[in-house]
């Protein structure tokens, strides 16, 4: 359609159609011009035919002065004038717009275009057996980007594009005859450089535009330095020995030699064609070994829409504010733990702030716990600590699960997996906090050495698996905890060793009772919920699977009770049937079966015990009713199943796991519950007269009837809650200092 350009003379002339795969027939005409100097794909094809190299268009985008009809147009605009005289020529069918990504400056936001030009090379296809060798002999995380991402780059290598049409950039060393392109020098040194130019340049800046200065004479002929610089990424592959001035710096050899390859590098998952690929090339080509032996690849940090951050949307985070209003490890946690390494992560104060809530905020609150219960009870961790098989179940619990944290914590971080390792310790973090003192928090008021050294143990262990995450927090809590303890141990977290998992004190059964423990006490809230019976409450008992209580030592049995206020844990087999079902036929998926008969077979259903079609249904998916004398099989999809818990109990399902809660409140259990509303009362009272947690008071009570009788009744329990060393109560109280209208209860409360 254009005859603008002058083509050199070829044997089949330059407008002729051409076979490439890349070009497909579902959009436009399915016919492609061909631009060699302007892309890859279209050099490629044009070689392959014999067809002529031209470029029309000058370095700064623009056409030539001697084109006709766009000559010095800048190559984007120049296409309104194309498109116009190809409609005023009757050649043009038809225009339309094609939206597509188009590369653009980030700066100037101008069109960019793909320029063929000359470049040095380093031939890298010669060593492609030798790359591939190297890729095997490297860990690489996530491992699919061995043989993906970078295994298809190095597979399908080519040679390597060295040099740059700049100014700023280390010159390329290798000067040219003047009379003879084919003549050159490389150059290795200043040394050698000053040697072959006859002048000492040991002090020359070997930059542009000083090195450009110096001009090689030799045998009579004349060598300037070729105009190009290096490629950025072939300094940053030659760090590892360049950082050391090898091989020219005094003692960099060996320097070099202690230090290479590296254990470990990591970058963002784009530099696996650009950092990645230039150490491990430079590696190979100059050692013959790459100079990394594991590679992490990171994911990109995106804004919390998504997007991808940059200075030039305006979505960036500063860093250092964000770490002024969270902190620096929770930033750092963040990062870490947060998601695979390799996978892009939103970062935003909303997600920083929830790490700062579910681990750092807990983790230090235990720490403060630890260290509040042991000055009450002016306990030091001195002396021989008790031995693990004399201590409660729960310290016996918390001590094989820290073995097996360690044991899996440090594998985790072996492997470069911080996004597990992250939730291994969080995960301990929240047992440590919601669990283990949360149920032991009665035996911390007593000082009770078993627990305090239980803790403190479980603190050093943890605090030293937190430290290279949280490196601050943790050094603190160190300092405050651990140094002042053991004035002989490391002087900071990060000069202690790393835990090694002490195997001996593993018990799998203990770790898998305690589970079902757990899960019980899960399952005991939830019914709690769905009743709407306060917690404090007693109630006088809870149904559970037969295996889940015979797998329950007494001791577990205990927890579980104190943790969900019933008196007795029970089968299920000293009940009956707790649930009531009721069946209907679902008319969607019968009438695709039955058609005109489904509200027959719905009755039919209906009419059927429900109690087994439910259980066949979740036995084996399959039932069957009668229906005009033969044996309809149904299956879950036919038959609706609603389930009602008995009148008088809290059942709760999940996961084929149930447990049933007896609603019945005794006039004892009120009594206990109301007990139970007065050490509540009592505490918030302690609180917020400002006494300590471990402070004994002097308790006098004023309340009549139904609460008074629930007071002498349970006046031991209360007393030992509350720290009452002295315990009074009288009909009615004067000068009290609280009051709770709606108990009808008055308090009169000073310290011991």
């Amino acid at each position: 359609p254009f005859e603008l350009v002058e083509f050199p003379e070829t044997d089949g002339g330059a407008h002729i159609v051409v076979l490439a795969e890349y070009v497909t027939v579902e959009d436009g005409s399915g016919l492609v011009h061909q631009a060699p100097a302007f892309g890859e794909d279209d050099m490629r094809v044009c070689r392959a035919y014999g067809l002529p190299f031209v470029n029309p268009i000058r370095p700064d985008g623009t056409f030539e002065a001697n084109v006709p009809l766009v000559g010095g147009e800048f190559f984007k605009t120049a296409d309104a004038k194309l498109v116009a005289d190809l409609q005023d020529r009757g050649l043009m069918f038809r225009v339309s717009d094609y939206l597509h990504s188009y590369p653009h400056c980030w700066r100037c936001h101008t069109a960019l275009l793909y320029y063929a030009q000359p470049s040095w090379y380093i031939r890298t296809t010669q060593i492609k057996d030798k790359l591939l060798a190297q890729n095997e002999a490297t860990n690489w995380h996530p491992e699919s980007i061995k043989h993906g991402r970078y295994g298809d780059w190095l597979q399908n290598n080519i040679d390597w594009a060295l040099s740059r049409s700049r100014y700023w950039g280390t010159p390329l060393p290798i000067w040219r005859n003047v009379e003879d392109e084919t003549d050159l020098i490389c150059i290795g040194s200043l040394a050698e450089l000053g040697e072959l130019a006859g002048r000492d340049l040991s002090e020359l800046d070997p930059h542009r535009p000083f090195i450009d200065d110096v001009v090689i004479v030799r045998d009579g002929k004349t060598y300037h330095r070729v105009p190009e610089v290096i490629d950025a990424w072939f300094d940053s592959g030659a760090m590892p020995f360049a950082q050391w001035g090898y091989p020219h710096a005094e003692g960099s050899v060996e320097t070099f030699k202690e230090h290479y390859p590296a254990d470990f590098i990591c970058e963002a998952i784009d530099q696996t064609r650009g950092w990645f690929y230039s150490l491990m090339a430079i590696g190979t080509l100059v050692f013959g070994q790459s100079s990394y032996k594991d590679v992490v690849c990171l994911g990109h940090i995106l804004a919390e829409d998504g997007r991808k951050m940059s200075k030039h949307l305006g979505n960036i985070l500063e860093p250092i504010p964000l770490m002024e209003r969270h902190g620096a490890d929770a930033v750092r946690w963040f990062m870490a733990c947060s998601g695979s390494p390799w996978a892009g992560r939103r970062v935003g104060d909303a997600t920083i702030g929830e790490t700062v809530r579910k681990v750092l905020l807990t983790y230090w609150n235990t720490v403060a716990f630890q260290s509040l219960y042991a000055r009450a009870g002016n306990w030091t961790p001195t002396g021989t600590p008790p031995p693990l098989e004399d201590r409660l179940v729960q310290d016996r619990w918390l001590a094989s699960e820290t073995a097996i944290l360690v044991r899996e914590v440090t594998a985790a971080l072996e492997s470069f997996d911080t996004q597990r390792a992250g939730v291994l310790l969080a995960s301990a973090v929240d047992d440590l906090s919601n669990w283990y003192v949360r149920r032991a928090r009665r035996r911390f008021w007593n000082a009770d050495p078993s627990s305090l050294w239980t803790l403190h143990e479980t603190l050093h262990t943890l605090t030293r698996l937190l430290a290279p995450i949280m490196p601050f927090v943790t050094e603190r809590v160190w300092q405050d905890m651990f140094v002042p303890t053991d004035p002989d141990g490391p002087s900071s977290v990060h000069l202690a060793d790393w835990p090694v998992a002490d195997e001996s004190v593993i018990n799998a059964d203990l770790s898998a009772a305690m589970r079902v423990t757990r899960r019980l006490v899960q399952l005991g809230r939830a019914a709690r919920s769905e009743s709407k019976i306060k917690v404090r409450q007693p109630l006088g008992r809870m149904l559970v699977p037969s295996a889940a209580l015979a797998s329950l030592t007494p001791a577990l049995i205990d927890e579980v009770r104190g943790e969900l206020n019933v008196n007795q844990l029970e089968s299920f087999s000293s009940a009956g049937d707790l649930v009531e079902y009721s069946a209907k036929g679902n008319f969607r998926a019968l009438g695709r079966r039955f058609g005109k008969q489904t509200p027959q077979v719905a009755a039919a259903i209906a009419a059927t015990d429900a109690s087994r079609l439910a259980e066949e249904l979740a036995g084996t998916g399959a039932t069957s009713v009668e229906f005009e004398g033969e044996t309809l099989e149904l299956g879950v999809d036919d038959v609706l199943i609603t389930e009602r818990p008995r009148e008088g109990w809290s059942v709760v399902n999940e996961q084929g796991e149930t447990v049933a809660l007896d609603l019945e409140l005794t006039p004892e259990l009120l009594r206990a519950g109301l007990a139970r509303e007065v050490i509540r009362f009592v505490q918030d009272a302690r609180k917020n007269a400002g006494f300590d947690v471990s402070d004994r008071i002097v308790l006098e009570l004023g309340a009549d009837g139904e609460l008074g009788a629930a007071i002498d009744e349970h006046a031991s329990l209360i007393a030992d809650e509350v720290l009452a060393v002295e315990f009074h109560r009288t009909a009615a109280l004067v000068e009290a200092t609280d009051v709770d209208e709606e108990l009808g209860l008055s308090a009169r409360i000073r310290k011991a």
